[in-house]
Order: C-alpha cells, then structure tokens, then sequence
C-alpha cells in the first residue's frame, strides 16, 4: 500500500530492523547516469574514515551492516538501491544520509526522481519523499537517524552544484575525483631524504682492516645532506651520517685491489656463512650510497637470523604483499611503508638469487605490481609505494599522469579483501613455478573480516610450497590471521603472524628474527610431508 509523500523536512520513526532506500526515476532521452549510495556518520556529522562511504564502487561497509545493491529497470523506470540493517549499524553510527549522484548531467534532467523508503524484510513502504531539482548534481535525498534510541526517517532534499566529491568532501570524505600532479606517493628515497631513521645500527661481525691499496669506505665527509624540512619521518640526522670506518661490502679480504669503480664481493658459490659476509646483488653499485650502507648492514643481519634458525642455506623465492587499503593513508604518508619495503629488500637480496621480489598491493581489489629489482629501488618505492585512493567516478579512462608501469589506485579501492590477493599469489605460484619455496612477506594494519575465505584460501594453500608470513602493522582485528597457530586440520602450518605496534621503531636483528622465525621449520615440515 502506497503512503502519502512527505514534504521536505518531515520525519517519522522507523520501526522495522532492515530498511532499502529505492531512488527512481523515468527513463527518457539525455537523461544522465543516476547512483545511489550512503554515508555513515558519527554524533559529529562525519565518518570515521573512507570505508564508511558505500557507493558502487564500495558496495559494502565492512560490518555488511549496509550494501549497495544496484539498478533495476522495469515499466519505464529505473530504480537503484541501498540496504540498511540498523541493528547492525554499531555504537558509533547515529546518521545514514541516503544519498544520490547524476553523471553525464543534472538533476534537472532527472524526471521523476523519487526515494521511498521500504521495509526490507516485507517490501512495504514506509515513506515517501518526491523531489526537485534543477543544477544539481549530487543529491541528499533523506537519512536515517538516530534520536532517543530510536530510528527515524527525515526527506532532506538538499542539492550539491559540486557534485558527488563536494558532498562527500562536506562530511569527512578524502576525495579523489581528479588526477592531482604528481601523483600521490611518498617522499622518493634518495640520499637526501632517508625513508626512516632506524633506532640503531644492526650489530655486524668486525670488518677486516683494509689495506692500504684498498679503495677507501664511504668518505667521512661530506655524506648526502640531512634530510629537508619536510621529510616525512622526524629525524635529527641522517641514518648514516657516521658511517663507521669498513669498506664497503663487508668481505673478506681480496687478494688484489679491485678495479675503480668495483666493489669486492665474494666467490659466486659462497654462502653467507662461508664468505664472512653479504654477497653483492646485481644493480646495488647503483644505489645511492646511504641506501647501500643500510642494505648491506641489513643483508648482514637477515644472514645472522638465517644461520641462527639453522637455515644458512636456505633460497626461497621471495613476495611481497602491501595492504593499500584506507586506513593505511598514515602510513604511507609518514613513509613507513617504504621504509618497510626496503627492509624486505635486503631478505629478497639474501634468500633469492636474483635479489628479485614480485608484489602485490590490495585492498577491495589486488593488482600485480612491476617485480622489484635491486638497483631500482629508489625508482620502485617513488613509483610503487601508493596508498588506495577512492575513485567516485567509474574508473572509464586510464588515470592521467600515471607513470610505466604503474597501477590505477583507483581501481584498488580502499576496502579491506585481503582473499582475493591471497589466491591471486596462488594461482601466479602455480602458474609460474621456482625451484625453491616461495616466502610470501604480507603487510597489513588490520581491519580483517573475511575470515571464513581467508581461512579457506590458507587451509588450501598448505599443500602449497608457499610460506604465508604475515606482519600486523600496529593497528588491530587482524582475525582469524592471528589465529592460525592454533587451528588444527592442516599438515603443516603454513602461516606465520606477529603484529608491531610501531615498525619503523623496530631494529633490525629483531625484526629479522620475528619475521624469519618460523620459515625455516615450515621448509624442514613441508619436506618431510613431500610438499617440496
């Protein structure tokens, strides 16, 4: 039974569990692109972060508390629409504003433009608000809200000449509606600017004295220029502004000088252990040289926590996987994600020959990213290291200003699914298979809610040669991730989980040690199961 419409401003109570706002409107010529979608705010009209923004390219809040559930097209009207369980809503939700967006035009070529409010387990309606507009091209058509501990409905009818990103920019929204120059990502590491200041030098074994003949180590002075005001990461010096006085790598003694413009390294053949040292990857001579001196204190120490967990020998492919979604933003910003990727370079520089990673990043969607090589490592962090970005229009053209190689964020999202990349890594494992396991490094501040299908994806990876070492970065709900060591059913265990609550903060030989910790038991496991 059709209700009688509101007028602009009226309310009533809402008494039903679960409600579907229905925007419609007539079908006719030049009549733009229409969208439904909601925003779900605090006591202090905003949202808590990005995720609280559902549209169709962000069909579902995290709680599945509300879902954008699409168009329909029947007698002459389309219709779009967006479920709401406000008994699932939580504690810090008191207003859902119902939202509507026109692409392609304005609302004043939408005939017919109409929001009813229905019940969703029954389909009665509940309210009625029909609407008018004229230049508008974003539209708040009525919210739900929360008053005296019960729900209500209120038409509002209020017009944004701005469009979709003015309104959600009006309640707290981080908008990327248009390609900002140059694209968003931090500060490129270079012998300027470090990415982190660690806490202290790793300890390595004493060099051995270099000969007179030797080339000397890094000057005393003058080293690259502390870092610039605005360096993401406060730190009162550069990491190595006193380097200490060892040639660079740190080797055994060569029976001849080297030619100028080398670096001694050791036999190809030669192991960490045996050689006393790092051995040199293809491409580091062409680092900058702060960065070669943190890679090469850091090579020292990933071979230290090797030898100590009994796996001197160990080759592994290595990945390396960046959770992008919003809640990340921080920590991209203060270059804390890259200073992390280069840590994980120094491991790949260790246990892979080629000193190669691939990568993924991910949020609501994965993406390949180029594969890192060494020598490109300032190039790769600049390019690479990019936080989700929130794309209020569909994605229909490549992004301007976007580099070789680099991904449209965009099309990332900022959601947390952390299973599609999990089986994206599975099928590129067995479609490209190595000699040696793969040891997946897995980057992530939380937020975990699929539990049911990551868990599922894990249990079918066991057979897998694939060791799953995951790293919380000092967020929290990392799920059933931190669970994994107590759930039964598997041969081996495959996954690994630690969280941090501040990783830039974290030296060297203990994050080695955490993060190298389990992968050699998983390898001597998985072989006595015949998995490798």
């Amino acid at each position: 039974m059709a209700t009688a419409p509101l007028a602009k401003g009226a309310n009533l109570p809402v008494d039903a569990p679960a409600v579907r706002a229905e925007l419609s409107w007539s079908e006719g010529p030049g009549v733009p692109d229409v969208d439904a979608s909601a925003l779900l705010l605090t006591a202090a009209g905003r949202v808590r972060d990005d995720g609280d923004f559902v549209f169709y390219n962000q069909p579902q809040h995290t709680t599945q508390a509300v879902t954008h559930l699409g168009k329909q097209q029947a007698g002459g009207r389309y219709t779009d629409s967006v479920e709401v369980l406000l008994d699932s809503l939580g504690p810090g939700i008191e207003r859902v504003v119902l939202c509507a967006s026109a692409d392609g035009g304005t609302f004043g070529q939408v005939p017919g433009l109409s929001l009813r409010l229905l019940d969703a387990a029954t389909g009665a309606e509940l309210a009625r608000f029909d609407m008018e507009a004229t230049t508008e091209t974003a539209f708040v058509g009525g919210e739900l809200y929360l008053r005296g501990g019960r729900w209500k409905f209120r038409a509002v009818g209020q017009g944004y000449a701005s469009g979709l990103a003015g309104l959600a920019t009006d309640f707290g929204i981080t908008v990327d509606d248009s390609p900002p120059s140059p694209s968003p990502a931090p500060p490129t590491p270079s012998p300027a600017a470090p990415l982190a200041a660690p806490a202290a030098p790793p300890p390595v074994p004493a060099p051995p004295t270099p000969a007179p003949s030797q080339p000397p180590s890094a000057p005393q002075a003058p080293m690259p220029p502390a870092p610039a005001p605005a360096a993401p990461v406060p730190a009162p010096q550069a990491p190595f502004a006193a380097p200490p006085p060892a040639p660079y790598p740190p080797t055994a003694p060569a029976a001849a000088p080297p030619a100028p413009g080398t670096h001694p390294a050791p036999a190809p053949a030669a192991s960490p252990a045996a050689s006393g040292g790092p051995r040199l990857v293809k491409g580091e001579e062409h680092l900058p040289v702060d960065m070669r001196k943190r890679l090469s204190l850091r090579k020292e120490q990933v071979a230290i926590s090797l030898r100590k967990h009994g796996a001197a020998d160990v080759s592994a492919r290595v990945i390396i996987v960046l959770d992008a979604s919003g809640s990340m933003t921080r920590l991209y910003a203060q270059g804390v994600v890259a200073d992390v990727v280069e840590r994980m370079a120094a491991v790949a520089a260790e246990l892979d020959d080629d000193g190669a990673m691939q990568a993924w990043t991910f949020a609501s969607h994965p993406a390949r990213l180029p594969d890192l090589h060494l020598g490109d490592l300032p190039d790769w962090l600049r390019l690479h290291v990019r936080v989700g970005q929130l794309a209020l229009f569909r994605p229909r053209k490549k992004r301007k200003g976007l580099e070789n190689g680099q991904v449209d964020m965009r099309t990332v999202g900022i959601q947390n699914e952390e299973q599609k990349v999990i089986a994206e890594v599975r099928a590129y494992v067995r479609e490209d298979p190595a000699p040696d396991p793969t040891l997946v490094l897995f980057f992530s501040d939380g937020g975990v809610y699929r539990n049911a299908e990551i868990e599922r994806e894990l249990r079918e990876a066991v057979e897998e040669p694939i060791f799953w070492q995951f790293v919380g970065l000092g967020a929290s709900d990392y799920g059933v991730l931190e669970r994994f060591d107590s759930l039964g059913g598997r041969r081996v265990d495959n996954v690994g989980f630690f969280s941090v609550d501040d990783i830039s903060g974290l030296p060297d030989p203990q994050l080695y040690d955490r993060l190298l910790s389990q992968f050699p038991g998983w390898i001597t496991a998985a072989r006595r199961a015949r998995i490798l």
